[in-house]
C-alpha cells in the first residue's frame, strides 16, 4: 500500500497503525530493497512542505526533516557550517543531492554517512514526532551502531536542529574514498576551530566518520588543541594517544591499517585549514 499523507498529523496516524516504512528521497530505501520486497504499507512524506527547507533563527538553525543536500549545499549559511556544506556536496552525484535528504542519511546510520561527522561537530540535535508527541535528542544519542538508531518504528524525525554558539569558526570537512567523486568513505573528517581574540584556539570541535561502527568525537584531540596557537600547523599537535576509541574495520574499500594511517593524515589537514579559517 502507498500512501501520501497532506499533514504531519496524518503521516503519523499511518505510521501508528504499524508495518510501514517512511519514503522521503527515497535514495537508500530503493537500494536497500533491490532483491526483497518492500514494506507492507510506504508512507511517502513527499506532499509535507511544512518539513522542507532551512530556517535560520537567533539562537539555531533548523534543516527540516525533508530538507535535501543540494539546498544546504547552496544555503547562506555562518562559517562554522561549511563543513556541513562540503560534506553536502560530497553525498552522491547532484541528482542524488536534489532528492536524498538530510533526515534520510542520519536515519540510514551508516558508518560512512557523509552528513555524520559535520553535524556531530555543529552539536546538532534531532527532533522526532509520533502520534504520541514530539522529542528531541543529541545526534550523538540518536545514532547506536552500524544502521542501528533510536528511532521508533512509529516516529517521524522532523528536523535537525544546530544551535549558534559558534556562528564564525573556521571548520573544515574532508573524505577520502577510491576514486574523487561519487564514492563510499574509506575514512572522513569534520574540524570546527574558534579562535579568540588573543589567536589561539577558544574550543576545537573533532569528529571523524567512517573509522568506527558510530562517527565519533574525539574529546581528548579537542582538548589538547584549546589554547594552542590557530594558525596553520596545529595539525602537528595530532599523535595516536588523542585518537583512542576509533575502531576501523577491514572491508572492500580498506583495510583497517590503512584506515588508522589515513585518519591521521586527513586529521591534520582538516585541522589546519579550520585554523587558517577561523
Amino acid at each position: 500500500m502507498f500512501l501520501r499523507p497532506r499533514t504531519l498529523d496524518e503521516a503519523c496516524e499511518a505510521l501508528a497503525a504499524g508495518d510501514a516504512r517512511i519514503l522521503s528521497g527515497g535514495t537508500d530505501l530503493y537500494p536497500a530493497h533491490a532483491e526483497r520486497p518492500l514494506p507492507p504499507r510506504l508512507v511517502d512524506l513527499s506532499r509535507l512542505d511544512e518539513l522542507a527547507g532551512i530556517t535560520v533563527n537567533p539562537d539555531h538553525i533548523c534543516l527540516g526533516g525533508r530538507t535535501c543536500w543540494l539546498s544546504v549545499a547552496r544555503a547562506e549559511l555562518p562559517p562554522a557550517f561549511d563543513a556541513l556544506k562540503a560534506a553536502a556536496r560530497e553525498v552522491g552525484s547532484i541528482q542524488i543531492q536534489s532528492v536524498a535528504t538530510v533526515a534520510g542519511n542520519l536515519c540510514n546510520a551508516s558508518p560512512a554517512a557523509d552528513g555524520v561527522p559535520p553535524l556531530l561537530a555543529l552539536d546538532a540535535e534531532v527532533e522526532l514526532t509520533s502520534k504520541a508527541g514530539g522529542r528531541r535528542l543529541p545526534l550523538s544519542q540518536f545514532l547506536l551502531g552500524n544502521r542501528r538508531t533510536a528511532l521508533r518504528p512509529d516516529e517521524i524525525m522532523t528536523a535537525i536542529r544546530i544551535p549558534r554558539t559558534i556562528d564564525e569558526a573556521g571548520s573544515t570537512f574532508l573524505k577520502l574514498g577510491a576514486r574523487k567523486y561519487l564514492v563510499i568513505s574509506i575514512a572522513m573528517v569534520a574540524a570546527i576551530i574558534e579562535a579568540g581574540e588573543d589567536k589561539r584556539v577558544r574550543q576545537a570541535r573533532i569528529a571523524v566518520g567512517a573509522c568506527s561502527p558510530v562517527a565519533r568525537r574525539l574529546t581528548a584531540l579537542e582538548t589538547a588543541l584549546v589554547g594552542a596557537p590557530a594558525r596553520p600547523g596545529l595539525g602537528t599537535m595530532v599523535e595516536d594517544r588523542l585518537v583512542e576509541g576509533l575502531e576501523p574495520i577491514d572491508d572492500l574499500r580498506a583495510t583497517a591499517d590503512y584506515r588508522g594511517d589515513v585518519v591521521l593524515t586527513l586529521l591534520r589537514r582538516a585541522i589546519d585549514d579550520a585554523a587558517a579559517r577561523a
